[in-house]
């Protein structure tokens, strides 16, 4: 039987809920979402356009990407932790505000300082912004199916929006300038910060302890930071260089301080109890052996695509776009599987169907076509779609009063794990690739040797995140919890502002 999360009286604060309008608050939610999730990957595609009208050097380029990413990675935690204290309604708006201005002034930019300063100012506001999408969702949506309809529909816009960007980013690198790339972000964020002004209803801690834990968001975010750092710059800088190795050492050090902090704060940022949730646990596993495999192949089938095959940018693009469809469809109809079947078995099944599909892309050859490319891609995207039940799971276990801060545990670990997946199949590329090189094999066999040894480690992964997946999200039975009132967030199915709420299990 899964562990509850019991709290003292003092600490089990309501949540305090304006009235919402839930369809028009999730549009707005998934604007946001597509604009962040946008921005993850729409850059890559345009870099050769900034590089030349710039006159980046490969270091100065390389940190027009990891400067979003390293920021954003960093303080995802404390941005939910901030939403849940001062408000998440507040936050999104903040975050959202800075993530348009910032991306106006990237787009501005006549030199690399000023564009690297824009990423990481549009890092910091996709920090803010991200967390509370998924804590205003659990505030605005109290019905259980009707919560996990909207994850679905969340989860959907999400997966669009990371195959659009590289066709969207070439497009307009090939056909406009690269500036537009971040041009597009301005109009979408005028609207969507008017629409969420108007229909998001504020939620956050009515009553209990207010004040911040310092010391637990400090480090959290310098922990992050080193982890995400060390990742990024380890394959360019060497992994045993002393700059790498003292990343990693304080990242280790400082993770164990947050845990020491948390444990012996009267008011933490991260209930410790809270990892204890088998269904949270589990289901983090499960999201970063997901996200291991799937950002690391997109990341080396883009250059499998340009590289070996010889796409554009935009065909490469354009050869994710069928994937993404279907990833968008299986997550609106996801909900309605798990319901009929339960969680544990959709979301295993469709981590399963990812790993076949991943593995089934090490049989492309050097002369693939378009069309063969289809079926593993579309084989990969079905299953992704299906995996939505797992965040609905998730956020169903997650105390309704840290929603914002457990939001921001589950975006942080899946931008760490995807980096993770990136590196160590990058890692396993390399090792072949230049082994084979050495052998003297042609530079397009040991690239496509490598690859697609890389390719089966990162299927293993996933299948590996199936079983974490079945055993975290199965049902446990009846278990005690401690009532929890909520304010009425608008959502039709709230019959009563103080029903107790109970910490599901998945479904």
């Amino acid at each position: 039987m899964t562990q509850s999360i019991n709290r003292a009286p003092a600490t089990a604060a309501p949540v305090s809920t304006t009235v919402t309008r839930p369809r028009l608050t999730l549009l707005a939610v998934a604007l946001a979402t597509f604009m962040t999730y946008l921005d993850n990957n729409i850059v890559n595609v345009a870099m050769p356009a900034i590089q030349q009208d710039l006159h980046l050097t490969i270091s100065g380029l390389e940190w027009v990407v990891s400067s979003y990413i390293l920021v954003f990675a960093s303080l995802l935690l404390a941005g939910g932790r901030l939403a849940d204290v001062f408000g998440r309604k507040r936050l999104f708006l903040i975050g959202l505000g800075i993530f348009t201005i910032s991306s106006l002034a990237a787009g501005l930019a006549g030199d690399a300082t000023t564009l690297i300063a824009g990423r990481a100012l549009q890092g910091l506001g996709a920090a803010l912004v991200t967390p509370t999408t998924l804590a205003i969702i659990s505030a605005t949506y109290t019905n259980a199916r009707r919560r996990a309809a909207a994850v679905g529909i969340w989860s959907g816009v999400g997966a669009l929006a990371l195959a659009v960007g590289p066709l969207l980013g070439g497009l307009l690198s090939q056909h406009a300038s690269w500036e537009w790339i971040f041009f597009i972000n301005i109009p979408v964020g005028i609207f969507t910060f008017a629409l969420g002004w108007r229909v998001i209803g504020e939620s956050k801690l009515d009553s209990g302890p207010r004040r911040l834990d310092v010391p637990g968001i400090a480090t959290s975010a310098v922990a992050l930071f080193a982890l995400t750092f060390g990742l990024i710059e380890g394959d360019r800088r060497g992994w045993t260089s002393p700059l790498i190795l003292a990343c990693f050492a304080v990242a280790v050090a400082l993770g164990l301080a947050f845990v020491a902090v948390e444990r012996r704060s009267r008011q933490p940022m991260v209930e410790v109890a809270l990892f204890r949730e088998r269904v949270f646990s589990g289901g983090l596993i499960a999201l970063m052996m997901w996200a291991f495999g799937l950002f690391g192949i997109y990341f080396f089938t883009s250059l499998y695509l340009q590289n070996v095959l010889g796409f554009s940018p935009t065909k490469a693009g354009l050869a994710f776009l069928p994937m993404a469809l279907l990833m968008a469809v299986g997550a609106v109809i996801s909900e309605q599987v798990s319901r009929r079947l339960g969680a544990h078995r959709v979301v295993a099944f469709a981590m399963v169907l990812m790993a076949l599909g991943i593995a089934s892309v090490s049989l492309l050859s050097a002369g693939a076509s378009f069309l063969d490319l289809m079926p593993s891609f579309a084989v990969i995207g079905i299953g992704g779609g299906l995996t939505v039940p797992l965040t609905a799971s998730v956020l169903d276990a997650m105390p309704r009063e840290e929603a914002g801060v457990a939001s921001g545990i589950f975006n942080a670990s899946r931008e760490v794990a995807g980096l993770l997946g990136i590196t160590v199949i990058g890692a396993i590329l390399a090792a072949r690739q230049s082994s084979l090189l050495t052998g003297g094999s042609a530079p397009v066999d040991a690239f496509l040797s490598g690859y697609r040894a890389g390719i089966l480690v990162a299927a293993a992964l996933v299948a590996a995140g199936a079983v974490a997946a079945y055993v975290g999200l199965r049902p446990a039975g009846s278990r005690p919890v401690a009532a929890r009132p909520l304010a009425d967030s608008g959502d039709a199915d709230q019959s009563s502002a103080t029903r107790p709420a109970a910490m599901p299990t998945a479904r």
